[in-house]
């Protein structure tokens, strides 16, 4: 993912310098994330993708959910919480 966004960032020809200061994150937050670093907070990810014009991407995710449609499909029943071990 990280690389996607750097990508988007180099096609918009907009620095890091230009990307981070408009995100309110630090340049080297913007490394980690163009780096995947998973240590990064997704409201930087979120910020990131806001600037690019890209924040729509983020409703993307778990769109597709094969195991989930197959369990609700199936019509288990899945506890709000996972069982205490």
């Amino acid at each position: 993912m990280g690389g996607q966004i750097k990508l988007a960032r180099l096609r918009r020809k907009l620095s890091m310098e230009q990307v981070s200061e408009r995100a309110n994150i630090s340049r080297p937050t913007l490394l980690s994330i163009e780096k995947g670093n998973p240590s990064v907070s997704l409201g930087s990810y979120f910020q990131v993708l806001k600037v690019l014009g890209l924040e729509e991407d983020i409703f993307q995710l778990a769109l597709k959910d094969p195991l989930g449609r197959k369990l609700q499909d199936a019509e288990l029943k899945t506890g709000e919480r996972a069982p205490k071990k």
